[in-house]
């Protein structure tokens, strides 16, 4: 079994009681925050190794790295192979910054977006462009309703009610 499956299956199990389940994710939150404040700190460095070594390196274990790995591997420039990956693997957190700000809203990861280490990354009107791009991005807009007696979007020529609008 791969570590992302186990990590997976505890973290989003069923089975767990809620007090559990509870605990491992008040503990992979402030061992997330705590790991991005050292990245976003520091953004020119692209930190990289085994899971193993970032899993030290960072001071926690290697089932909340791998969650990470999960978390922040659609905002990698390039992602990590993180279905296939053991312990031994190289990855890479080279990331992009403004990928990772949108996806921290998506994910509505407020104690994230809301480091101030953003504040040197992105300007004030960036991410405030970046937090309404991804909010617009989940409204759904319904275009005009045809009226009855509308010409056919079809492009017939025809009243609506004569033409596509017939039951």
């Amino acid at each position: 079994m791969s570590l992302l499956t186990e990590w997976r299956e505890e973290a989003y199990s069923q089975q767990n009681d809620q007090k559990k389940s509870q605990r491992l994710w008040e503990h992979y939150f402030a061992v997330e925050k705590g790991i991005y404040e050292q990245l976003l700190s520091d953004p020119e460095t692209v930190v990289s190794g085994t899971v193993e070594e970032l899993a030290a390196k960072y001071n926690t274990e290697l089932k909340i790295m791998v969650g990470f790995l999960d978390g922040i591997n659609d905002s990698l420039k390039t992602p990590n192979p993180i279905e296939e990956m053991d312990k031994d693997t190289v990855v890479s957190l080279d990331f992009d910054k403004e990928k990772l700000y949108y996806n921290m809203v998506e994910a509505k990861a407020d104690w994230l977006y809301g480091l101030e280490e953003w504040d040197n990354l992105l300007t004030p009107e960036r991410r405030k462009e970046l937090y309404k791009e991804q909010k617009a991005s989940g409204t759904i807009v319904r275009g005009k309703k045809v009226g009855r007696n509308d010409p056919c979007p079809c492009g017939s020529g025809k009243k609506y009610k004569f033409c596509c609008g017939r039951n």
